[in-house]
């Protein structure tokens, strides 16, 4: 019984990482990475769409992005999805062709992206923290209906709060990655 609420946890907490992960992939840094462009969608014959699924996105320098779109008509679409999003790039369009040059980040920039970036780590934890509680609670919730035995219950909690401080560690590692990425020059 027990293992299955483990597993559930281990589950749920291994989402919280990929999800900042997901997000710090987004997370504009000094190189161009295709990555950036992942959270845009664009309209394509009235369905939403990811952008690497209309086009061809590349890297064609450590500071320009390039975006082929398989269809010629899908070119003032792509542009205007680009403005949209809150990358804050301008696209420049030679034909078929999409560019989006990466301008160079400044100090304080970077230090702005950092901040963001501790505050998604911080919602990340309390998202790992709040597993921790649910378990928490649903352990008291089997020792009240002697499902469990109190030896098992506190072993259980160690295990759930050992599980936590991992996943807590491997945010904080994520975190500083991305720090460290944020600012170099």
């Amino acid at each position: 019984m027990f293992e299955e609420i483990k597993q559930d946890a281990n589950e749920r907490m291994t989402k919280c990482v990929i999800s900042l992960r997901e997000h710090f992939k987004r997370m504009r840094t000094g190189r161009a990475n295709t990555g950036l462009l992942d959270g845009i969608r664009v309209e394509y014959y009235g369905a939403e769409m990811p952008l690497s699924q209309v086009a061809n996105v590349t890297v064609e320098d450590s500071r320009t992005l390039t975006i082929t779109p398989w269809d010629k008509a899908m070119v003032p679409i792509i542009e205007k999805a680009i403005l949209k999003s809150d990358l804050g790039l301008t696209p420049n369009t030679a034909g078929t062709v999409i560019r989006l040059p990466l301008p160079a980040m400044t100090e304080e920039r970077r230090k702005e992206l950092t901040k963001v970036a501790r505050h998604e780590a911080e919602n990340a934890r309390v998202a790992v923290r709040s597993v921790r509680r649910d378990l928490m609670t649903e352990l008291k919730d089997m020792l009240k209906e002697k499902l469990l035995s109190e030896d098992d219950d506190r072993r259980a909690q160690e295990e759930v709060q050992k599980l936590t401080d991992q996943y807590v560690a491997e945010i904080d590692s994520v975190l500083a990655d991305k720090e460290k990425e944020l600012l170099q020059v």
